[in-house]
């Protein structure tokens, strides 16, 4: 199935108000689910931080309850941000004993490897779209992500 028709799947089940959706064209199908189905909610620990580079907040580690306690309040800075795309678990680092790919405040060329993105088994590195200097990472090491989730405001 071309991608193309799967990221307008995407769309289409965003926009509407199904929960799960699956589409079969001859011998392939997709399964799209806004959540998991049947399987039991598991906490993985305290939230995550957002760390900001830019602003009176510079370098602060602001939790991620607040965030989430009210996402409209939330401040990305501005810039160019690397959205996931897909679902799957961030990985900061290509390994636990290695240090991660890209750190708040450094420059970054496009192309570079910024993350890597565990979806089924598969490893996926997340490029930089743009160059320029890293401001925000807004994803925790090891935490799940959604698709077209911010991980990353370049400026």
């Amino acid at each position: 199935m071309d991608i193309r028709k799967v990221k307008k799947l995407i769309e289409l089940l965003e926009e509407s108000s199904l929960i799960e959706m699956e589409i079969v064209e001859g011998e392939e199908s997709v399964r799209l689910s806004r959540g998991i189905v049947n399987q039991p909610m598991m906490h993985h620990g305290p939230p995550a931080a957002v760390q900001i580079a830019t602003g009176p907040l510079a370098g602060a580690a602001v939790p991620a309850a607040t965030v989430m306690a009210a996402p409209e309040e939330a401040v990305i800075p501005e810039g160019q941000q690397v959205r996931s795309p897909m679902v799957g678990t961030f990985y900061a680092s290509p390994s636990p004993e290695a240090g991660p790919f890209v750190s708040l405040g450094q420059k970054v060329t496009e192309g570079e490897t910024m993350c890597i993105i565990e979806a089924m088994k598969m490893f996926n590195q997340i490029e930089a779209d743009v160059s320029g200097t890293v401001v925000a990472i807004l994803a925790e090491n090891g935490q799940p992500v959604e698709f077209d989730q911010p991980l990353f405001v370049i400026r």
